[in-house]
């Protein structure tokens, strides 16, 4: 169990769980020490925006989810930032899409995909790809391009959250449909993806996955429509002027969302 306590009450409350999660990840080897310092720059976009999802946001969660009911093969692919702070969450999407679930790492290693593997499966998750490595990213060198090839390999739908530009390029070059979360409008997985997702990944995802709820039952042009009607530049643009134009307040808004502080942290 975890030693460290957050007062609800703490207006950084969201903020300090989400960094002890990552903390906790490295600890019990899900996380690598590099992502701490990815955490620290979302967390400042985050700031930016408001620690809030915004109109255009969710409107692209919504087209992430009828972009992933509507796919022949969807994979969500995971990291150890995801696995550290949505882990349940990501394995309720998978769920809620028919989606595989695979660890890819830019910083692979065996110990790694396994300890992530055995994370997401305590918390739900069955059949989780990525250990067998047999398939490659074309034009990425070491093994950062390694994918199993009947996972992130046969996709057709892809959703990268917290992915690195290069191989979000590089998966948009095989003809891969991707969605990305990303809290930077002008990075490279945003810029490359058919649907950007301008959000904290612990509101994305399971805002993704309510979304994907609330149309299941919708007919294939239905969900075309939700797609076709969304635009990536607008909400690229958007997003980014809502952090050029935002006011700081000083603590978090009434409406930014956290984290259960009943579900387990990583090092639990």
């Amino acid at each position: 169990m975890s030693d460290v306590e957050i007062p609800e009450d703490h207006p950084r409350y969201a903020s300090l769980l989400t960094r002890h999660r990552i903390e906790a990840g490295v600890d019990k080897g899900i996380t690598s020490r590099q992502g701490l310092i990815a955490q620290g720059r979302g967390e400042a976009f985050d700031y930016l925006l408001g620690e809030r999802t915004i109109d255009s946001a969710d409107a692209a969660e919504r087209a992430a989810a009828a972009q992933l009911l509507l796919a022949d093969h969807p994979v969500l692919s995971v990291n150890g930032n995801v696995a550290a702070l949505v882990p349940g969450e990501i394995v309720a999407l998978a769920e809620a899409v028919d989606a595989d679930l695979e660890v890819n790492l830019f910083n692979r290693t065996e110990e790694r995909m396994r300890a992530i593997v055995d994370h997401l499966e305590a918390h739900g998750a069955e059949n989780v790809k990525g250990l067998t490595g047999d398939g490659e990213i074309p034009g990425l060198d070491h093994a950062r391009g390694t994918v199993d090839a009947d996972g992130i390999g046969a996709a057709d739908v892809v959703l990268v959250p917290l992915e690195d530009g290069d191989r979000a390029e590089a998966l948009a070059e095989m003809g891969k449909t991707e969605i990305v979360i990303d809290l930077n409008p002008g990075s490279r997985s945003p810029q490359t993806a058919a649907i950007p997702i301008i959000d904290n990944i612990i509101r994305a995802v399971p805002n993704v996955t309510e979304h994907a709820q609330d149309l299941a039952d919708a007919t294939d042009e239905e969900l075309r429509a939700v797609v076709d009607a969304f635009d990536a530049d607008e909400a690229l643009a958007d997003a980014e002027r809502v952090m050029r134009e935002g006011e700081f307040g000083g603590a978090a808004p009434e409406n930014a969302e956290a984290p259960s502080p009943d579900a387990p942290l990583a090092d639990e």
